[in-house]
């Protein structure tokens, strides 16, 4: 009678081990559903197609993109093949990883972006969809620029140096 009783016991510890498991197991994977990762060879909206459902236009990030992951309390990461460097108005800068929170016309604490203005790189900390959806203010600070979101409607080419060969020969020649 004592051995079924440990043996029972012992069955009782191991369907209780296995249940717990179990629910572990169930609580990872739907954690894993309430994000969204994309990489390369996924099925998942690439992160250009997923701005434009929060308020964005879609060249607001660089091609190259490697993977990104949005969970779904709005934050961030995208991976980019390599840190890089765009020609909108301004000189901009893009790190490896981009991150922030992402709301319905709204990204804040973005660290990774950096922009030129004069002599000084500036990190970019927000971007919000102004009133008038044809502009967007980037945040640096306190400070705000507005610039019309036209220029960022296609996906900008990711350049891994800051200046063009071109670029460079005009300033030789100015000078």
């Amino acid at each position: 009678m004592a051995v079924f009783q440990k043996l029972t016991l012992s069955a009782i510890i191991s369907l209780l081990l296995i249940s717990l498991t179990t629910t572990h197991l169930q609580a990872i994977s739907i954690t894993e559903t309430d994000s969204i990762e994309s990489n390369s060879n996924s099925d998942s909206p690439t992160v250009h197609e997923l701005l434009p459902k929060f308020g964005f236009p879609k060249g607001l990030l660089p091609d190259g993109v490697k993977s990104y992951s949005l969970s779904e309390n709005g934050d961030f990461e995208v991976e980019l093949k390599h840190p890089c460097y765009v020609h909108f108005d301004t000189l901009v800068y893009y790190d490896k990883k981009i991150s922030g929170k992402l709301k319905y016309g709204d990204i804040e604490n973005i660290s990774g972006i950096q922009a030129k203005k004069l002599f000084l790189w500036v990190t970019v900390t927000g971007m919000e969809v102004d009133s008038d959806p044809s502009f967007i203010d980037f945040h640096v600070g306190i400070l705000s620029e507005r610039l019309p979101a036209q220029q960022f409607q296609s996906v900008p080419s990711c350049s891994r140096k800051a200046f063009k060969e071109s670029d460079l020969d005009d300033l030789v020649a100015e000078a």
